[in-house]
């Protein structure tokens, strides 16, 4: 593997195999995360994702497993300050490392007011809405220093934005420099038709793939890129349109060098939530990218 590719998608898978459309038990998902943080693979793989409403069932489980140190990623629900004394009740020093909160669509105002009273050295992503009035959020992302999380897809058509609708929120967040994660439809590495769910009878729809957004977010955040050129990098679904070297990746006349790529993932897109883990490793090999 190219160390440009590495580098690209280093730790950015956040493994959610809790959440549809794989919906695993508790057990099962904790083994997936026990077994893939030691294998050859696991420096694709980043946070355990885990609603906080589980919080007591996973620490419960994690005691008959080997694995020394949980990275979670913590999703947070309706009750949010109830969910926010449990997260931080948790010690620290012990087997669980809360690394990052994840937020669901809040107004504005309640991400300012909320902000300021949260742990720091924590990763803070709040959701924005399809619909939402981008500018506001924008606005108060970057008067608290949080960070944004968008949805890419799920297990409906309507899950899914449109790549006018995605290229515009990925170049908005480069422009005023919001690092950002995304979650759900992640599963594969380039555009295509895919099915919803994991049943043979599920129907198929276009799903964006995590090369897409990744390079793209690379390029947004170095501001090579037109929204026109962005809504093209999103539209690629063959891998013979990117070049990648040891220390660099392409797409038509632009170009990443090694350096743009590590600041790019270190600053700006954080990673993306997959309730798969093997799928895009099984996928990127299929390419001969791994």
């Amino acid at each position: 593997m190219f160390a440009s590719i590495k580098t690209l998608l280093s730790s950015i898978v956040d493994y959610a195999g809790l959440f549809e459309p794989a919906k695993l038990k508790m057990r099962d998902a904790i083994a997936n995360y026990d077994r893939d943080k030691i294998s050859s693979e696991s420096w694709m793989l980043g946070r355990f994702v885990l609603p906080a409403s589980r919080i007591n069932e996973f620490e419960e489980l994690i005691a008959t497993f080997p694995l020394e140190k949980w990275s979670l990623s913590v999703i947070l629900s309706g009750n949010v300050e109830l969910e926010l004394e449990r997260v931080q009740s948790i010690s620290e020093g012990g087997k669980i490392a809360i690394a990052a909160l994840e937020f669901p669509p809040l107004p504005p105002t309640d991400i300012e007011s909320l902000f300021p009273n949260l742990s720091a050295g924590v990763d803070k992503f709040f959701e924005i809405p399809s619909d939402a009035d981008l500018e506001t959020y924008l606005a108060a992302l970057q008067s608290t220093g949080a960070f944004a999380k968008i949805r890419t897809g799920g297990i409906t058509d309507a899950a899914f934005p449109s790549d006018t609708q995605l290229s515009r929120y990925i170049v908005a967040f480069a422009e005023a420099q919001i690092p950002f994660k995304a979650t759900a439809g992640l599963h594969h590495p380039l555009l295509g038709e895919y099915r919803l769910t994991y049943e043979l009878e599920s129907k198929s729809t276009k799903m964006y793939g995590f090369l897409n957004v990744a390079i793209l977010a690379a390029f947004a955040y170095w501001q090579k890129v037109t929204q026109e050129e962005a809504i093209a990098v999103l539209s690629e679904s063959s891998v013979e349109c990117f070049t990648f070297t040891e220390d660099s990746i392409g797409w038509g006349d632009l170009q990443l060098t090694f350096s743009e790529i590590e600041v790019a993932r270190k600053h700006f897109f954080k990673s993306f939530g997959s309730c798969s883990f093997q799928e895009p490793i099984n996928e990127l090999k299929n390419l001969r990218l791994r």
